[in-house]
């Protein structure tokens, strides 16, 4: 009989899932309008992921955006940097909708919500320089 293998344990506590909830229909137009323009970018790919669309760029996940179900029912996407330049940490950091969700400032998934349409523009902005992040790597 082979012996069992351990599971290494993280070693700082996990913080708690965030539910995935049904999002309005606006947020599914808002979602879906970024989604149209980001599929027309070069190398960019849409895979459906638990009610969200991930985005990858090539074989590089850079962000997931709700389709069916988002973050506690908010119009919230995510994005994943690997790094995010120290003058954008700065410009992240001082914009209200914008979450660092890791424990390494800059490095890993990020939160950007919509709080209107007008946001839009920036998300846009956001998931421009999560693309240019991935442009290098080519693991998932």
């Amino acid at each position: 009989m082979k012996p069992r293998k351990s599971i290494a344990k993280r070693s700082a506590p996990s913080r708690p899932r965030r539910k995935l909830l049904p999002v309005s229909p606006e947020t599914r137009r808002w979602f879906a309008l970024l989604e149209s323009e980001l599929l027309s970018w070069p190398q960019v790919a849409a895979k459906p992921m638990f009610g969200l669309h991930s985005l990858y760029r090539g074989k590089t996940i850079f962000a997931a955006l709700p389709h069916s179900r988002g973050f506690d029912g908010t119009a919230t996407l995510i994005l994943k940097f690997d790094p995010m330049p120290p003058a954008l940490l700065r410009r992240a950091e001082s914009d209200a909708r914008f979450s660092p969700s890791t424990r390494i400032p800059g490095k890993g998934w990020c939160s950007f919500r919509l709080n209107s349409e007008a946001d839009l523009r920036d998300a846009l902005g956001w998931l421009n320089y999560a693309y240019e992040s991935a442009k290098g790597g080519n693991a998932k």
